[in-house]
């Protein structure tokens, strides 16, 4: 099918503007769904697996009705084993079929990392592009839930930042959600798609036609002077809440959403430093070797004496993810640790 019609750059309308009645809002589950279900109507070829998929909750809503629509041969139930149902989703997309494989955790990609890693990743480089590219979509929802401790919360986007070969996809809004998921479907590399629970939630305006958004190519969610904050995933949210409290007290903060992070849009960060000269790193991960550092450390190297200050990274801490609420909230950064840091690189 040809694909690369839909590969037309819009900008989100209406982010955040309450008063905007012109188009319709979507959820970000809702945007997602309506991605796949395009997706599924548009090419035979794109088919829908994982765990509970087709069950009544479909994975927070995202592959409802899905199995009733286009029937158990397209939306499917998998067992418990991640590393063999992997290697099938391969095998399919190496076929030229396009599976999209759901996993309710990035934790459970962890028993798939090597045919993520060893096979998805460097098939296509494997064979000198000569062979069949691997167009394989990987889903997953990271971040806080209910408690779920430090074998169901995990984020582990900085691994996957590591690998050459992968896509690694991290939307934070409902309308780039459905276009970056377009995008990613009817690209030819394998993609790792994490979705941040507390978005599912966000609401923004989401046209209903098809349309997709470049991968590579970053946002500047709210242009300022002052200070670049980055912010990853549902960190964007937590930026933006920060931008307004800033702003009461007179300071201008530039908001920019790399959405994707491999590939990542290093021209648009290094452009906002050189015009602020102050950065903060927000991002729900560890702080070290992850992505944060990788972002920080393309500064130092593009822009060595740009920054007024020394940049500073507003993360997890380098300890397992706790189980109790009391102790989540000491773990997970948000708002406040925003504009504490925001106000740390302005002292200097």
């Amino acid at each position: 099918m040809p694909w690369t019609k839909f590969y037309i750059e819009k900008n989100e309308p209406g982010f955040f503007d309450q008063t905007d009645n012109k188009g319709r809002k979507l959820s970000y589950g809702q945007a997602i769904h309506e991605a796949i279900f395009q997706a599924m109507e548009y090419d035979n070829s794109v088919f829908v697996m994982g765990q509970g998929v087709d069950d009544p909750y479909g994975m927070f809503g995202t592959t409802s009705g899905l199995k009733e629509k286009f029937g158990e041969n397209r939306v499917f139930d998998t067992p418990l084993s991640e590393n063999a149902m992997t290697g099938i989703a391969i095998g399919a997309a190496i076929r030229k079929m396009k599976p999209i494989y759901v996993h309710n955790r990035p934790d459970f990609l962890l028993l798939a990392m090597d045919q993520i890693v060893n096979h998805a990743s460097k098939w296509y480089y494997t064979f000198g592009g000569k062979g069949f590219p691997v167009p394989l979509i990987i889903r997953a929802v990271i971040g806080r839930g209910w408690g779920s401790g430090p074998q169901h919360s995990q984020s582990l986007h900085g691994l996957f930042m590591h690998i050459p070969g992968l896509r690694l996809i991290m939307p934070a809004t409902a309308y780039d959600a459905k276009g970056l998921l377009i995008s990613s479907i009817a690209d030819n590399n394998p993609v790792i798609f994490l979705e941040h629970r507390w978005l599912y939630k966000h609401e923004s305006i989401v046209p209903e036609e098809m349309y997709s958004i470049p991968l590579g190519k970053g946002i500047i969610r709210c242009e300022g002077k002052d200070v670049t904050i980055v912010a990853i995933s549902y960190m964007v949210i937590e930026a933006l809440r920060a931008a307004e409290e800033l702003k009461k007290e007179g300071i201008s903060a530039e908001i920019i959403d790399p959405r994707t992070l491999l590939p990542l849009d290093k021209d648009l960060i290094i452009q906002s430093v050189k015009k602020t000269r102050r950065l903060v790193l927000a991002d729900l991960d560890w702080k070290t070797n992850g992505v944060t550092a990788e972002i920080g450390c393309i500064i130092a190297e593009t822009c060595p004496d740009v920054l007024k200050a020394p940049l500073i990274r507003v993360t997890e801490p380098d300890c397992p993810t706790p189980s109790g609420f009391s102790l989540e909230e000491k773990f997970y950064p948000g708002v406040t640790d925003i504009i504490k840091a925001v106000k740390e690189v302005l002292k200097k």
